[in-house]
């Protein structure tokens, strides 16, 4: 799933009900809770969440020294290890046990530690830029892109970020200087890519319930009786589209994606 940097889910929400987690991954957790899925042991989960976080390049000295004071922007596409992402994925989708490394956000480094992610049946890939390599973005079978207000999304990103030992001035000038820039050109113009869009975003009960139905569908087998399309030269299927309500009351409209086909690799 998708959305602006430090996107959040709920729009009209008191701050203190304000959670520092983004939109995307909020929703991307309320859908695992709602298969089941969180309850289930790393090896046996049918489901799985991964993070375009988790892909941030390696800094050097100097990109660092400018990070911890706030002036490296990690919202530019070239901040993440697309290569590394490209292969992690292509690996996944083949069914393999893969090792996905883990970022330190409080000291911009990655760690030595690495997390061992095993082959999964559904895999909800998330973060503010997932749509922005075309090589990536067309590895995806469903594409869902989380809306959530900006005002919301910068509230949100305050608490994170004050959650990391941050001071609000440091947070409130990289916004203005790069979050707010990189969203409006490298982030929004993704959203053209999305098959579903989410407004409000984990409240949003309509459009979840439809994608976990979705997701229960391909577990269940039962999207075989419907997907004869033909792949097209990225490999996509054609599918039934989810229920026309976008047009109606804009409950659906933009994303990002799982694996949705009925195959012996993963959705």
């Amino acid at each position: 799933l998708r959305a602006g940097p430090g996107a959040a889910g709920r729009v009209g929400v008191p701050p203190a009900r304000l959670s520092p987690r983004p939109a995307q991954s909020t929703v991307c957790e309320k859908i695992m809770e709602l298969l089941g899925q969180n309850e289930v042991e790393q090896r046996q989960r049918k489901v799985l969440i991964l993070s375009q976080d988790s892909f941030y390049k390696v800094l050097t000295a100097e990109q660092q020294a400018k990070a911890l004071k706030g002036q490296y922007n990690f919202d530019h596409p070239d901040a993440f290890d697309n290569d590394l992402m490209r292969s992690t994925l292509k690996n996944i989708v083949e069914g393999k046990t893969v090792e996905v490394p883990t970022y330190d956000f409080v000291t911009h480094s990655r760690l030595a530690e690495t997390t061992v992610v095993y082959p999964a049946d559904v895999v909800l890939f998330e973060g503010i830029l997932v749509f922005y390599n075309q090589d990536i973005r067309d590895m995806f079978h469903l594409r869902l892109f989380v809306d959530t207000d900006s005002d919301v999304r910068l509230s949100r990103r305050v608490l994170r970020d004050m959650k990391r030992g941050r001071d609000l001035e440091q947070i409130l000038t990289q916004y203005t200087t790069f979050v707010k820039p990189a969203f409006e050109e490298f982030c929004l113009p993704t959203k053209k890519y999305a098959d579903v869009i989410i407004p409000r975003g984990v409240d949003n009960m309509v459009a979840i319930n439809l994608i976990v139905q979705h997701i229960q569908d391909i577990l269940n087998g039962d999207i075989c009786k419907w997907q004869r399309g033909a792949l097209n030269g990225h490999g996509r299927t054609y599918k039934r589209p989810f229920p026309e309500q976008a047009e109606s009351g804009g409950v659906l409209a933009a994303g990002k994606r799982s694996h949705l086909e009925s195959s012996s690799r993963p959705h």
